[in-house]
């Protein structure tokens, strides 16, 4: 194979880049980004980022040079608009047209919006991108702005927590009674729920928004009849995985691009990774899709193996993390399999430094440490073990994790 080729700009692009190099791949790599950077990972652009704790070197996978250095190709600022299996090519927005051996689509996900009345009002955004982020940042560093955030999950409360690190006002509404119980259960979202209201965050829950209100930029935000004044409006109600280029193409599609557990899609030689692919899963036997950091990470690096033919399974754990206040957690484990799990927790809840376990029939398929530090690898050994264990046990602080799977 002398091309590989990749499409997005994210951390599944830019990591399969580098693992292809990594792997002793010496043929010719194209990376291409429709945003003007180079690949980056998302997750501090709501955290330390935003907060203005880190800097872009936090940011930015490897600067513009790193590429050159390594003889790949990389174009920003052009998006591919068409590709074609059958021809082995795709075509960018400014005319140009590739060949490749073996493509990848790493093109990530778009923000949902809602279509409420003023939702196109300026002073309304999503975060998504780093220039998303940039611009959030100038408007809440300097403090005592209005800040009406619509959605309580991952990305809004962590945009919460850091806007009132800031100083500003900010009101959060959510149509579910408990925020993150879809992800995590009531049990452990009224753990957040309680941690944003502690900080002085409205937090409105079983609410319903109506419109957004305002006279050339949003000024308010009205909930259930009631108008929230908002200085500038935040809506974070999830993504959708952008698949216009491989559904053009022909491609499976099933809620994103349908790939094997090699992430190889349905047509030769294209492969997907990242947030775009719902990829199969060996251990769960069943397709999941993913939109956190880790399963960029590792899917660019498997990946990369599964391009030049070599053995490869994306089988690892999924892994998220966050931090919001004095709080930080990690959890890792199967979305599809804590719904109906019984949680069993190690540690105090009310103070916030506990370890909950998510189990089915005694085995764990989940586990989210919260302020308990340099336990995830345990943890992850321990879903994988597919052991039964006590619940006794397993509350006991003074038994070791490492010690409970026989």
């Amino acid at each position: 194979m002398s091309h590989m080729l990749i499409i997005g700009g994210g951390l599944a692009g830019g990591t399969a880049a580098e693992a292809l190099r990594a792997e002793g791949f010496d043929g010719d790599i194209t990376v291409v980004a429709a945003e003007a950077h180079p690949p980056y990972q998302r997750p501090p652009l709501s955290k330390g980022y935003l907060a203005g704790d880190e800097g872009l070197d936090a940011v930015i996978l490897h600067p513009a040079e790193w590429y050159a250095e390594r003889g790949i190709r990389l174009l920003t600022g052009v998006a591919v608009t068409s590709l074609e299996p059958a021809a082995h090519a795709v075509e960018l927005e400014d005319g140009e047209r590739l060949t490749y051996d073996a493509v990848l689509l790493a093109t990530g996900a778009t923000p949902r919006t809602i279509p409420l009345p003023g939702h196109d009002l300026p002073g309304v955004s999503t975060l998504r991108r780093l220039d998303d982020s940039d611009a959030l940042a100038a408007q809440l560093r300097d403090g005592g702005r209005r800040l009406v955030v619509i959605g309580a999950g991952w990305i809004g409360m962590e945009v919460a927590a850091t806007a009132r690190g800031f100083g500003n006002e900010v009101a959060m509404v959510e149509r579910d009674a408990v925020p993150l119980a879809t992800a995590l259960g009531s049990e452990m979202g009224e753990v957040f729920r309680k941690l944003h209201l502690e900080h002085g965050v409205d937090l409105r829950t079983s609410v319903g928004v109506d419109r957004i209100i305002g006279d050339g930029r949003a000024e308010g935000v009205v909930v259930d009849g009631e108008t929230l004044p908002a200085d500038l409006v935040l809506v974070g109600v999830g993504a959708s995985p952008n698949t216009a280029l491989a559904e053009e193409a022909g491609l499976d599609i099933l809620n994103g691009v349908l790939t094997d557990g090699a992430l190889r899609t349905s047509a030769p030689d294209v492969y997907a990774a990242g947030d775009v692919a719902n990829a199969y899963h060996p251990v769960l036997q069943r397709h999941l899709r993913s939109e956190h950091w880790a399963n960029a990470l590792n899917a660019g690096k498997v990946v990369a193996k599964s391009m030049l033919g070599k053995p490869a399974s994306f089988d690892g754990i999924p892994y998220f993390y966050t931090d919001q206040y004095d709080l930080g957690m990690e959890l890792s484990g199967y979305p599809p399999l804590m719904a109906d799990a019984e949680i069993v927790v190690r540690g105090d809840l009310d103070a916030r430094e506990f370890i909950a376990f998510w189990t089915d029939d005694g085995r764990i398929v989940a586990g989210m440490n919260v302020n308990v530090w340099d336990v995830n690898d345990e943890v992850q050994e321990l879903i994988r073990s597919g052991a039964r264990i006590d619940p006794d046990r397993l509350r006991d602080s003074d038994v070791p994790l490492e010690d409970l799977a026989p």
